[in-house]
């Protein structure tokens, strides 16, 4: 005959069981949300995402590996996303630090020669277009911190929003990017 002491420990090794199984299902319903969520975020952020990728370059394949770049970054923060500041901030932050980030390894590796084609599949010939087009051309010259403050201002964000994104204040915002206008009227159109 069994004591009680040993059908206590059957109940508790079964309970226990029951608990584990419990346990791996809830964390299976968390980690299925936190899925459905973060294909909710880069759902409504990817025209942000991309803006920022095409900002650091106008290469296709370069510009998908950006964009799966920022989105590894993104999925490694979710998790712990602490809601400090906007959602929105943060997509802009995590992509424009790990674009500077591509910039910066880019820059340290061997220079390749890229193949051309003799088509320009991009090529406008209104005047908008062209304008358009001779203003991201002076935007590329400038540096990348200055790029990353000219690129949120013309997403019309304010002065506070692109300071929380970039790391400084409303009025350095204001500040560079007098600095930043003023650079763009005197730089030549090559």
């Amino acid at each position: 005959k069994r004591s009680f002491f040993e059908k206590n420990i059957d109940n508790f090794e079964r309970n226990l069981e029951l608990a584990r199984l419990n346990v791996e299902k809830l964390n299976k319903k968390v980690m299925d949300n936190i899925e459905i969520e973060f294909t909710k975020l880069v759902e409504k952020q990817k025209k942000t995402i991309y803006t920022v990728c095409y900002f650091f370059s106008k290469d296709t394949d370069e510009v998908n590996d950006l964009f799966q770049e920022i989105l590894i970054n993104l999925w490694n923060g979710f998790k712990t996303f602490r809601c400090e500041s906007d959602i929105k901030t943060w997509v802009w932050r995590v992509s424009l630090n790990t674009c500077n980030t591509q910039e910066r390894r880019k820059k340290s590796r061997v220079q390749t020669i890229p193949l051309t084609m003799d088509i320009d599949l991009y090529n406008d010939t209104d005047v908008k277009s062209k304008q358009i087009q001779m203003l991201y051309n002076r935007i590329n010259r400038l540096e990348v911190f200055d790029r990353a403050i000219i690129l949120l201002w013309l997403e019309n964000m304010s002065y506070d929003e692109i300071g929380a994104i970039v790391g400084i204040s409303a009025k350095n915002v204001s500040v560079r990017l007098f600095r930043i206008k003023e650079q763009l009227k005197k730089m030549s159109n090559k």
